[in-house]
This record gives C-alpha cells, structure tokens and sequence, in this order.
C-alpha cells in the first residue's frame, strides 16, 4: 500500500505511545497520508518492545489496545487540526498475534463527524501487511484545554523534525 504524505502529527515527553522520553514508551510516529483513492487515513509507525510483552514474544493484548485507542483518536486532527478526542468507547478485535521487536503500522480514520462526537476505526498491520488487530471508538470531541489543567505548550506538544518523505509505503 502506497500513501502519500501529508503531514506529520506532534509528539510529547511522556505520553506511554507517542512520548520522546518516556523510557517505556512505543516513539510511535503519526503521519497524516492520502491512501490510494486519495481518502485521509493517519499511518502510525511504531515498534514495540520486550516491556510490552504479554506471552514470549507477543506484545500485550493492552498495549495493542492503547496503540489503536491513540491512532484512532489522532485521526480527527486531519479533518480538524485543533480537535483532540477522548475516548467514549472503545472496540478491539484481535486477529493474530503481535509480534515484539518488529516495525508495525496502524492505518486509522474518522468514520462519522458530528460537532461534539466522532467515530473512527483502524487497524494495526506488520511488515507484509497482514491484520493484526482492528478496532473501532467513539470519542468526545473536546479542546486540549478542556482536557488538561496544564494545556498544550511547546513543552508538552512539540514537532520533531525529520525529512518527510513524499510517499510511504508499508
């Protein structure tokens, strides 16, 4: 699957999925894309690790769980860049096993706006593009002030600059 890049999402200090320095965390990367009908859709680059372990070798069936509640949460900014979510209800349905020490993918998207709630679904892929798990939320749409006393700063929601590539493929 080949996506096209629009823009990357910020990340924080110690967010358990996107934080920088959180030293458990999974550095997922958040890219706002086009698929191949030109659809918005969020690509989430992550790797989880040996702390995120469940039985030998699998990741955690939670730590899956709160990488999608993430990814899903984060595709409202494509349509509304200063919309942030949070979590009404949350689905996962484990296909197959998720591998530790693996780059993986989630490809999630908005699925029905309103102006206070919004549904998406995703679903999170290894290397050769296999399902691993999928899910579905509702979220209340709320402002980052309205969510935390402490609001977002430069300190707390930052862009970590890379070279953006044009194209993705995964």
């Amino acid at each position: 699957m080949r996506l096209k890049v629009i823009k990357k999402q910020n990340n924080t200090r110690d967010c358990i999925v996107c934080g920088t320095e959180n030293p458990i965390g999974l550095y997922a990367r958040f890219y706002e894309c086009l698929d191949q009908e030109g659809e918005p859709v969020l690509l989430t680059i992550f790797q989880t690790q040996h702390y995120h372990q469940s039985y030998p070798g699998r990741t955690h069936g939670g730590i899956t769980s709160t990488l999608l509640d993430e990814a899903v949460g984060r595709a409202v900014a494509i349509p509304l860049p200063h919309a942030w979510g949070v979590t009404i209800e949350l689905s996962i349905r484990f296909k197959l096993p998720v591998p530790l020490g693996e780059e993986l993918y989630a490809l999630t998207r908005v699925t029905k706006l309103t102006s206070r709630v919004f549904e998406g679904e995703g679903e999170v892929r290894d290397k050769d593009g296999k399902i691993l798990a999928t899910a579905t939320g509702r979220y209340l749409q709320l402002k980052p002030e309205q969510i935390t006393p402490e609001g977002v700063t430069p300190e707390n929601w930052f862009y970590v600059p890379e070279d953006l590539p044009e194209f993705i493929e995964i």
